[in-house]
């Protein structure tokens, strides 16, 4: 099993989502966050004021998958989240070493 980790722009979560459907992933946990990378913030013009903004608005997926689904989930994930721009995010895969649904005990690939 993998975890899979998606930082990515927010207005691409819908369209993430449904590739991600398409490919029948169904259980996702989605978080907002703020962070940056290369682009380091921005700059921001409010009532005529410049500022900078240091912490970018992003979404969070994050995906426990059998490892046999992985490569199908991070490439529906870079297809539709790419814009090809500074800040379209990162994809992390994680090893997972155990699950266990909390409702049935079942572990491992069944409890996914």
């Amino acid at each position: 099993m993998k975890k899979i980790e998606a930082i990515i722009q927010p207005f691409k979560l819908e369209s993430v989502k449904e590739a991600l459907h398409q490919i029948n992933i169904q259980g996702m946990t989605v978080t907002e966050v703020k962070g940056f990378g290369q682009q380091k913030g921005m700059r921001e013009v409010y009532r005529g004021m410049e500022y900078q903004v240091d912490f970018i608005p992003k979404v969070k997926i994050e995906i426990v998958a059998p490892d046999d689904k992985v490569v199908a989930i991070v490439q529906a994930i870079q297809e539709q989240a790419r814009t090809g721009r500074i800040g379209d995010g990162k994809i992390f895969v994680y090893p997972v070493s155990e699950a266990i649904r909390l409702r049935t005990g079942e572990s491992g690939d069944t409890a996914l």
